[in-house]
């Protein structure tokens, strides 16, 4: 049975092994270095002091997923937006793990009073885009080549979700 909770420290390396599998292996993630357990524990760390949510979608022991949100923009006047991400193993991909994360993490998102949220996603990832859209978010802007990996240039897809 799976379960949607606040991360711990003790799941860093799980989340480690997802998002360095997204680093990897798809366009998910515009990086092309994996981390080390450190920087993930680091990040974590960040999150938590500054007070942003991390969602684990755990079976078990094991986390099959992971979402949070942070800062859109360093400027004050972007103070009431925040990006969202979303990452889940390679091998749970296609069951549903997105589609309970995600409004979980929309839901804290609107208790804390944010406008708007918004999902930077490579054009390619159709998986991704389609939860996006079920869950409310609408395209606003396709950057054309912006990305390069993989020996390809990439485009990415800005969604939005107002509250």
């Amino acid at each position: 049975m799976m379960e949607i909770r606040d991360a711990t420290a003790g799941d860093m390396g799980d989340v480690l092994a997802i998002y360095n599998d997204a680093v990897l292996n798809t366009t998910a993630v515009y990086d092309y270095a994996p981390r080390s357990l450190a920087v993930q524990q680091e990040w974590f760390a960040t999150k938590a002091a500054q007070g942003w949510p991390v969602l684990v979608a755990a079976e078990g022991e094991r986390v099959v997923g992971f979402c949070s949100y942070g800062p859109f923009r360093a400027w004050p006047a972007y103070h009431r937006t925040v990006e969202c991400s979303i990452y889940v193993a390679p091998d749970r991909r296609g069951r549903g793990i997105g589609k309970r994360l995600l409004p979980a993490l929309l839901e804290r998102a609107q208790a804390s009073t944010f406008h708007a949220i918004v999902a930077g996603i490579d054009a390619t990832n159709d998986a991704s885009l389609r939860l996006h859209a079920r869950l409310g978010f609408e395209k606003v802007a396709h950057f054309r080549e912006v990305g390069w990996k993989f020996e390809r240039w990439l485009d990415l897809v800005f969604l939005e979700k107002l509250f």
